[in-house]
């Protein structure tokens, strides 16, 4: 790297399932599988892993280890951070193992080091993952609320209190106009009575259990505001779902630029956190000239918290490029400024890295650089992602 040539790895090879224990229900995949054949081979045995990020289609195993992936049936299934119980790293120094125990008192989990590291520690060689039964029951549904704080005040009881479904999501007002919450159904002309934001709510499962939690989840929906507008927005969504990062080169050639950012903070930072993010990008980007439209979702819910997801689509200007930097670069000041991570699940690597090094601090800086010292003497792996280089 430092005399500006640089190799890259290709995994694709490492393509196989190579243990699978139904008894613990954990599988051991290789890094190199992509998404659907990770899926595809599972399904013979009758499992998933229930993770299915808009990157799906050509994302591998090991690229959602190294990223801490989210799929968007989170709130069910949870993150992919979270179905790792062991993992492999190939290093310059040696082989890392992880993961003797699901859940083990000896020492600091080695496992959260390499979750995340973006191939600046190593190269993730195997993974393995919690896999549960290839669901009977999927079923999607739409439903409605007046505004998105009182969305997200119900995504938050679901959340907190249960029952809680497979695939949870809102949009903003300004996202369900436009029909970005259905890629598929984008610029179609809406009723007066569709405004407001629009909830996808999805229940994957036995009969039982999917029943009992659609049933519940409705009760709490319809306490809190919520009107149901029947299953074919959430089918609709479902069908969508892979298709909205191809709009953008579409847009693109329009003339248009359409870009993309995410974060995430607990519930009572959510509202401010929100109204930061959406002026610093409307501000910027209205002071540049070419006004936005800007569109947020909360695609991931915790117990304690949520993601917020913008789109933001605008005029090109002059140099598109520099043009999406000073807006991103605002709206990265106002997440921190407002409390919110640099990331939720796109990850650090170059883009986010100076404000990821503010977000960790100095002295976590050091020990990340410490790790990478004995892991990576030589600086070979991923230079500039993750950490400076030196």
């Amino acid at each position: 790297g430092r005399d500006g040539t640089f190799v890259a790895l290709d995994l694709r090879r490492m393509n196989r399932l190579l243990d699978l224990d139904e008894v613990s229900r954990t599988a051991t995949l290789q890094a190199g599988l992509r998404a659907p054949e990770a899926e595809a081979l599972l399904a013979e045995h009758g499992c998933t892993l229930g993770h299915f990020p808009q990157s799906y289609e050509w994302a591998t195993v090991g690229g959602f280890a190294a990223t801490r992936s989210s799929g968007q049936a989170s709130a069910g299934y949870g993150r992919f951070d979270e179905m790792v119980l062991g993992l492999t790293l190939a290093t310059p120094e040696g082989t890392l193992d992880t993961g003797r125990a699901p859940r083990s008192a000896a020492g600091p989990d080695l496992r959260q080091l390499v979750l995340g590291s973006e191939g600046a520690f190593g190269v993730i060689t195997s993974v393995t993952v919690r896999v549960r039964p290839v669901p009977k029951v999927r079923r999607y549904e739409g439903w409605r609320f007046a505004s998105f704080d009182e969305g997200a005040a119900a995504l938050r009881r679901l959340a907190q209190d249960g029952p809680r479904p497979t695939v949870l999501r809102l949009s903003d007002e300004t996202e369900t106009l436009v029909g970005l919450a259905q890629p598929d159904a984008i610029g179609a002309s809406l009723a007066r009575q569709d405004a407001g934001c629009l909830a996808v709510v999805g229940f994957e499962g036995s009969e039982e259990d999917t029943a009992h939690r659609q049933g519940g989840a409705a009760a709490v929906l319809r306490e809190s505001g919520g009107t149901f507008a029947g299953d074919e927005p959430g089918e609709r969504w479902a069908r969508g779902r892979y298709s909205a990062p191809y709009l953008r080169d579409s847009l693109l050639d329009a003339g248009a630029l359409a870009e993309t950012l995410e974060t995430a903070t607990y519930w009572s930072r959510l509202p401010a956190l929100y109204t930061a993010v959406r002026d610093a990008l409307t501000g910027t980007l209205t002071g540049a000239g070419t006004p936005p439209l800007v569109m947020c979702h909360i695609s991931h819910v915790y117990e304690n918290g949520a993601s917020l997801y913008f789109t933001v689509v605008s005029a090109q200007g002059d140099d598109a490029l520099a043009h999406w930097t000073r807006a991103k670069h605002a709206a990265n000041e106002a997440i921190l400024a407002a409390g919110g991570t640099i990331t939720h699940h796109h990850g650090v690597g170059t883009d986010h890295r100076d404000w990821y090094v503010r977000e960790a601090g100095p002295l976590g800086v050091q020990a990340l650089r410490a790790v990478k010292r004995s892991l990576d003497p030589a600086g070979l792996l991923s230079p500039g992602v993750l950490l400076p280089g030196d």
